[in-house]
């Protein structure tokens, strides 16, 4: 038997997860509308190895300028390309890495998404893996006909739904649908073409989808989910998750948790694949690392700090920064990561200004150290059951992706943790996922065997 080995992803959304990172001498501060930027990275990312690279997205604005002046100070989240377009002219400069974004379902609508990531997974041979997420902001509220956000229940009721639609849009066509038969003058199989007409509570979608069965049978379903509901949701049709946590306990029992649903859904354990965020600072020595983090820190402006914590705590420029994080009754948009922040601060005891530069350097586990520091964490959380990989957020791009393929991947690879060439050419095989079945094919083999 093949020895458990994990899997990597990069999360290379922007110039970086610091919030300094557009500062960083070595970063391009242009480069979130480069294109060259995000091929360099996602090849870099390629080299090593990666099952995929992720790309985070929301439409609209998010970051407020919130306390007043902090947005022209931000480079984060401000400015950035469609992510689907950018994926899709990285697709032919690459061979086998996964191409994973995330798209809503609050502000889509299912043929969309399916037609856009079918097409997707068409042009990068199997590639292609769907984010699904609700979106929580006002601002990408306010873009679509709205004066505010859905609620919290109705976002995710709405996304459950959404995502029936676009698996049941995904089995349109059987794998031999399309006979080609040019001397018959015969281009599909009628029998092999089948029509959804879905009438929900939030969709009516009659389908058929226009886009062919893609090549690794559907796009992988990505999900990251804080809450209980969103766990079962991803425990029910996910096939990667990602999460935050920042200590082994909490993830152990994340990872338990969101495994001992699959059962209630017919699904073996190794049917989801989970990724906690993971914050490498590497050095060749552990001053260098430190070193490498502090220089991104002392970069941190006081206003962009406390931006970052306002979300969740709210507005506090009234409050000394060497003081308390307060108790607050602010209404947070995103209810899971709120709830983490304002725990952390009390856990730890923080100051204001202790809480805006622990998260400034970005969210989830952050291992600042040597190629074998970081891989003894990772060996850790991978070997007790935490995590089955790591979706890597470096501090900041590229410096942070080339280090960890130059450092940190050889020194994983050494301890036969991780892979030294690609097990396939679609992100299901490399991932060790199965291909899934037709529904329609798999209902009239099963009618055959009974007959």
């Amino acid at each position: 038997m093949t020895a458990r080995q994990m899997k990597l992803g990069l999360s290379m959304r922007g110039l970086g997860y610091h919030v300094a990172a557009w500062r960083h001498p070595d970063v391009p501060a242009g480069g979130y509308l480069d294109y060259r930027h995000f091929l360099h990275n996602a090849q870099m990312a390629e080299r090593g190895k990666f099952d995929m690279i992720f790309f985070a997205d929301g439409v609209g604005i998010r970051m407020r300028d919130e306390p007043p002046g902090s947005l022209p100070r931000s480079g984060y989240e401000v400015a950035e390309l469609e992510p689907i377009t950018l994926l899709s002219a990285i697709a032919p400069m690459t061979t086998h890495i996964g191409l994973v974004t995330t798209a809503s379902t609050t502000y889509n609508e299912p043929y969309h998404i399916a037609r856009k990531f079918a097409s997707l997974d068409h042009i990068s041979g199997g590639r292609a893996g769907w984010n699904v997420v609700t979106s929580w902001s006002e601002a990408e509220a306010k873009n679509f006909n709205r004066d505010s956000h859905l609620d919290y229940a109705t976002r995710y009721e709405r996304a459950q739904e959404f995502l029936e639609v676009v698996l049941g849009l995904w089995d349109s066509w059987e794998e031999d649908a399309f006979l080609h038969d040019k001397q018959a003058g015969i281009f599909f199989d009628p029998d092999r073409l089948h029509v959804l007409d879905h009438k929900g509570k939030y969709f009516s979608v009659r389908g058929p989808l226009n886009v062919g069965r893609t090549p690794q049978g559907r796009p992988v379903i990505v999900q990251a989910g804080a809450s209980l509901q969103g766990q079962e949701m991803a425990a029910a049709s996910a096939e990667v998750v990602y999460t935050l946590q920042h200590t082994i306990g909490p993830a152990q029992a994340y990872y338990a948790s969101v495994k001992g649903f699959l059962p209630k859904y017919g699904r073996p354990q190794n049917a989801v694949t989970i990724m906690p965020g993971l914050i490498p600072v590497v050095g060749r020595t552990e001053q260098e690392a430190r070193d490498k983090f502090d220089r991104l820190q002392e970069l941190v402006e006081p206003l962009v700090g406390l931006a970052r914590i306002a979300p969740a705590i709210g507005d506090l420029t009234g409050y000394p920064l060497d003081g308390p994080v307060p108790d607050a009754s602010h209404d947070a948009e995103m209810r899971s990561g709120a709830e983490q922040l304002r725990e952390r601060a009390r856990r730890e005891n923080l100051s204001i200004r202790e809480l805006y530069l622990a998260v400034a350097g970005g969210t989830g586990l952050r291992v600042i150290g040597t190629p074998a520091q970081v891989a003894d964490k990772m060996e850790e959380w991978f070997v007790n059951r935490a995590a089955d990989g790591f979706n890597v957020t470096p501090t900041h791009l590229p410096g942070g992706i080339d280090d960890f393929v130059e450092l940190v991947v050889p020194e994983l690879q050494r301890r036969g943790l991780f892979r030294r060439e690609y097990e396939g050419t679609t992100l299901r095989e490399n991932l060790g996922l199965p291909r899934p079945e037709n529904r329609y094919a798999r209902g009239r083999e099963k009618a055959r065997k009974t007959a």
